[in-house]
């Protein structure tokens, strides 16, 4: 393999890193407040709807779910020119992917934290969202991280199945090596994943070790 190669396959990882973490932030922009508000809103009957909606869409198969996608772009494309192929709709698959673990994560976290702990802290006279901020969000932080953790290698194993619409990234020299029967290439997609999958979850892990979160 020559220079040409190496640099190529240096593409393709930051590819794979580009459409996995921007895919993490959209769906924990989205998981994480909603996950507290569900845990902090009063219908509890409808939050557990919404938790079973976003749960019946994390069942549905990644290659379904990219089908479905691409032709649904198709047939809003007359009214909004959205990109069938591509980072864009590959973005979009894994964040909706994302979303559940992390959503789970943070309704758990905040459900969990004891009623007491938050009448000593109103009793103190913090506001709603002094409590939220100072007391509530430290304490869930350990479990969210945990749905993110999840979220994590979900996706960035997922990423290698949005290639087939044009999102770049390892997949693409997994399938250039299934195509073509070439070992070199599938291990050159395959080995890098399993690293870096491996290197982020212990990362994260050790992140979460080092946080214990103040329980009663």
């Amino acid at each position: 393999m020559d220079s040409h190669f190496y640099y190529y396959l240096f593409i393709k990882i930051r590819e794979h890193l580009q459409v996995t973490f921007t895919a993490l932030f959209l769906a924990s922009a989205v998981a994480i407040p909603l996950g507290i508000f569900l845990a902090k809103m009063r219908r509890e009957k409808l939050a557990a709807i919404v938790l079973r909606i976003v749960g019946a869409l994390q069942t549905v198969p990644g290659l379904a779910l990219i089908a479905l996608t691409t032709a649904l772009f198709v047939l809003v494309r007359p009214i909004f020119p959205l990109p069938t192929t591509g980072f864009f709709p590959g973005t979009l698959v894994l964040s909706i992917y994302a979303v559940l673990p992390m959503m789970n994560s943070s309704y758990g976290g905040i459900k969990g934290i004891p009623r007491s702990l938050l009448e000593v802290a109103r009793g103190m006279g913090m506001t709603r969202m002094q409590i939220l901020y100072l007391v509530e969000f430290p304490i869930a932080f350990p479990e969210i991280l945990t749905g993110f953790r999840t979220a994590l290698i979900w996706t960035f194993s997922s990423a290698t199945l949005t290639s087939l619409i044009g999102s770049g990234g390892l997949g693409d020299l997994i399938l250039q090596g299934l195509r073509s029967m070439n070992v070199t290439l599938i291990a050159c997609g395959t080995i890098p994943l399993m690293i870096l999958a491996i290197l982020f979850d212990s990362t994260i892990s050790w992140m979460g070790s080092r946080l214990s979160p103040v329980r009663s």
